[in-house]
């Protein structure tokens, strides 16, 4: 499956197959609520099991917290603390499955260090822990996926990472995960699920769930917030994947059900020549778990978990938690970073399930990490969880939506690659030629790879097609011009944000958010997408202020003075 496109007209082709479910067409099977990685994971499972599918997004794909997570696929390292094998075993048999078959091109093996402050009591303490995390993995079908762990001395963990203070630490133990490129397994999996017959719409908002004469859920009233079009669209069941707006959501049917927090998490960017290492880090703090995670020609580091209560749709990093992340950093450093080195940050919610939640029906199916029930009949509300476990999560839903006709319609997503999956192995070969063709480097091959997987022909096809697709942009030469263009017509980008911040990762890996390339990328999205010169205008306009608005916040103290500074960079919608 490659070359798929999600471009306007097939958006508008899916907004027209909800409004005729809902204008006396035959029902949806099952309607998506929320286009994180929950719903798009939720989109691919039904779709892939023959159901029809609707699926809509207030925003853009992953605009929410499925593009500001840690970035990491893993087991729960804490969870063994609190002795829940069974989820760990399921984080990591997830894990290896996106590593190995279901998107390998995205995945990225990666080594991590957890340092030792004492040499014998805490290293058999935390030995003991991660051996079992690695005996937890062999537990999967197949072949062992990643390395096996390793004890490091003072003088060995010195190597690994030369820029660790000498007298901080009395060794480590390496242990390895994986890192994904979080909005590119949205947008994967967002294709992925229309390739299998999904009408999936972005920036089409909820306004009121619809009930029939008994209550029940049976579709839902929306708005396309593109062209302000009113319709409705009919399911025989309603499933909301809205993360940290569950309980807006569930309030549209008049429900309770699920109680969701909201909880912050942020991330600074640090270019890779900073810090001198081999591997990540996993720092232990008094309020957080804290990363060191290499990524490309950056550093990751994060993340924080401070309770979030302003709007939920401008969550922000201040200056506050930036000094902490740094500070808890240096703490291990011997040349210490400071602000001047972060070229980028972001700031995510997680949507944390409150204790004790009561789900409005006798029936749910509850885990530590997510819930899936049903407040009202007709809508099933799934919230917690991570990244890492979307598949089973999505597979939970979907099975809760069917009842016992899940039976005879089981999940086959374990067993289905991603669009781009299959082939990708051997997808080196095509953007080598393409980057002697054209004169590319040999980094710029291994990341369209990474990017694009077996995709890289449609790549190779764009930069044949259309003369300079394959120069690098200007402001941003870790891209080529071609990749922005795939971005319009493949992917779903409407705006120069989306593109900016989702289908790329320019807006934190390039100073003042990529800034300098903001008007080529404008100008390509806008050739191909049809923008007349007031809309190109209109869309750089609202980046550049959004950007500011932005910096402008990072500076303020506390959570509400950053976003009393941010609002008058309000999203257009909210889910």
């Amino acid at each position: 499956m490659t070359g798929l496109r999600m471009d306007p007209a097939s958006r508008r082709d899916a907004i027209e197959a909800l409004s005729e479910s809902g204008a006396g067409g035959d029902e949806l099977d099952i309607l998506v609520i929320g286009g994180g990685v929950t719903g798009a994971g939720i989109a691919m499972d039904a779709a892939s099991r023959g159901l029809t599918t609707g699926i809509v997004e207030a925003q853009d794909w992953a605009s929410g917290t499925s593009s500001r997570s840690s970035k990491l696929l893993h087991g729960g390292l804490r969870y063994l603390q609190m002795l829940d094998f069974k989820l760990v075993h399921e984080a990591l048999t997830e894990r290896d499955l996106l590593l190995t078959k279901l998107v390998p091109h995205l995945v990225r093996p990666v080594p991590f260090l957890y340092p030792l402050k004492t040499p014998v009591l805490e290293r058999a303490y935390v030995g003991a822990g991660i051996m079992l995390y690695d005996l937890l993995a062999m537990l999967g079908p197949g072949r062992r996926r990643l390395p096996w762990h390793r004890h490091f001395s003072r003088k060995g963990l010195r190597k690994r990472f030369p820029s660790l203070r000498r007298d901080a630490l009395a060794g480590a133990i390496q242990y390895w995960d994986a890192s994904v490129d979080d909005a590119r397994l949205v947008t994967t999996l967002m294709r992925s699920a229309a390739g299998h017959g999904a009408h999936a719409a972005s920036r089409v908002q909820v306004t009121e769930l619809v009930q029939n004469e008994a209550g029940a859920v049976v579709g839902a009233n929306l708005i396309d917030l593109e062209s302000g079009r009113h319709f409705t669209a009919r399911a025989k069941k309603v499933i909301s994947a809205t993360g940290v707006w569950t309980e807006e959501t569930q309030q549209l049917a008049g429900a309770g059900g699920l109680r969701v927090l909201a909880s912050k998490g942020i991330h600074i960017v640090v270019p890779r020549d900073r810090l001198s290492g081999k591997s990540g880090l996993i720092l232990q703090t008094e309020k957080s778990v804290l990363f060191v995670i290499p990524w490309s020609r950056y550093w990751l580091i994060g993340t924080t978990d401070t309770p979030w209560n302003e709007d939920r749709r401008l969550p922000v990093p201040t200056s506050t938690d930036i000094d902490y992340v740094i500070a808890e950093a240096n703490k291990v450093l011997e040349q210490p970073i400071s602000r001047a080195d972060v070229v980028g940050t972001w700031a995510g919610l997680r949507p944390l399930l409150q204790p004790g939640t009561k789900v409005g029906t006798a029936s749910a199916k509850v885990s530590r990490e997510h819930t899936v029930a049903s407040p009202t009949p007709g809508l099933v509300s799934i919230a917690g969880g991570k990244l890492t476990t979307y598949r089973v999560m999505a597979e939970d839903a979907v099975d809760f939506a069917l009842g016992s006709a899940a039976k005879t319609t089981p999940s086959v997503t374990a067993t289905t690659p991603l669009v781009g999956a299959v082939g990708s192995r051997v997808a080196i070969e095509t953007a080598r030629a393409l980057a002697r063709k054209h004169g590319l480097a040999p980094a710029v091959a291994k990341h369209l790879v990474h990017r694009y997987g077996a995709e890289i022909n449609v790549i190779a096809a764009i930069c044949d097609e259309v003369p300079g697709a394959a120069v690098l942009v200007a402001g941003a030469p870790a891209y080529i011009r071609a990749e922005i263009i795939f971005a319009a017509r493949y992917e779903g980008a409407l705006h120069l944000d989306d593109v900016m911040e989702r289908r790329t990762r320019m807006s934190y890996e390039f100073a003042e958010h990529a800034g300098r390339a903001a008007e080529e990328v404008a100008e390509i999205v806008g050739s191909e997408l049809g923008w007349s010169p007031d809309q190109m205008a209109q869309e750089l306009g609202a980046y550049r202020a959004n950007a500011a608005a932005y910096d402008l916040a990072t500076h303020e103290a506390t959570d509400a003075a950053a976003v009393a500074r941010y609002a008058d960079a309000v999203p257009l919608a909210q889910p």
